[in-house]
């Protein structure tokens, strides 16, 4: 059977087409905001400077940290919805504990309508004084039709890792049980290297390994901040790259592209 030129190439663009379907390419940004606090500038809040530094990157999806929502120190604002209406975002906020009159934790901002909600508070070590914290996962379906998972988080900060390898020992607990591909980002407080960021690379790949410094602000010297996904999920990262924005946070925001396939 012969085929036309023409039909030939009607098929090769309906290919094409139904791949581009397929995949797609998503840009994520990683920030823990110091509730908005500029370290230069104590007493100053200022969430249109961390606004500004996101919309920069056109992101599809956000993981914040050190959100404040209805807090005295920060001016009893919605710090999540503050800035999900400032980037034409929606948003989803997970409490980790109560501070100064309101709630204090980590939060998603999506540019895509987000169908579930879930807070998974990590367990704690009897005895042991420590903040909780909570992993913030939504799920959303992106362009090209896909269901994903994506989750922020704000692990454990002191020295001594067992509480922290405990919370990421509990991300990979959750990952397993996830049929959806799932991206976690966040401040995991752990340099790569650690006992924590092996234990998280048994289950999930980051898009950097030879990472950019993302703390301090001022002359960074090391990097606890990672965008990872889920492993044998079809994902191809593109970019990574550590903004370099040394006036808004105390930490340095993150971003990656990801192609989703």
């Amino acid at each position: 059977m012969k085929i036309s030129v023409v039909t030939l190439l009607f098929l090769t663009l309906l290919n094409a087409n139904l791949f581009a379907q397929k995949a797609d390419t998503l840009t994520i940004v990683c920030y823990n905001i110091h509730h908005g606090n500029p370290p230069a500038k104590p007493d100053v809040i200022d969430l249109d400077a961390i606004a500004n530094v996101i919309a920069l990157q056109k992101p599809d999806l956000v993981a914040l940290q050190e959100v404040d929502v209805n807090i005295n120190r920060s001016g009893k604002v919605d710090q999540a919805a503050y800035l999900a209406k400032k980037l034409n975002m929606y948003h989803y906020f997970a409490k980790a504990i109560d501070h100064d009159g309101g709630d204090y934790g980590v939060a998603v901002l999506s540019k895509f309508p987000i169908l579930e909600t879930n807070t998974l508070k990590f367990s704690r070590i009897e005895g042991r004084k420590a903040e909780d914290r909570v992993l913030a996962t939504v799920t959303v379906k992106i362009n090209s039709g896909k269901t994903i998972k994506f989750s922020s988080t704000h692990l454990d900060h002191v020295r001594n890792e067992k509480l922290r390898l405990i919370q990421v020992a509990e991300i990979i607990k959750q990952a397993e049980k996830e049929t959806f591909p799932f991206i976690v980002a966040g401040d995991f407080n752990a340099k790569p290297g650690s006992a924590t960021i092996k234990l998280l690379d048994e289950t999930f790949s980051r898009t950097c390994y030879d990472c950019g410094f993302t703390i301090p602000v001022v002359k960074p010297k090391e990097t606890i901040d990672f965008i990872t996904y889920k492993k044998n999920e079809k994902m191809e990262v593109i970019k990574h790259e550590v903004i370099q924005e040394h006036q808004a946070s105390d930490h340095l925001p993150i971003a990656a592209k990801i192609l989703v396939r």
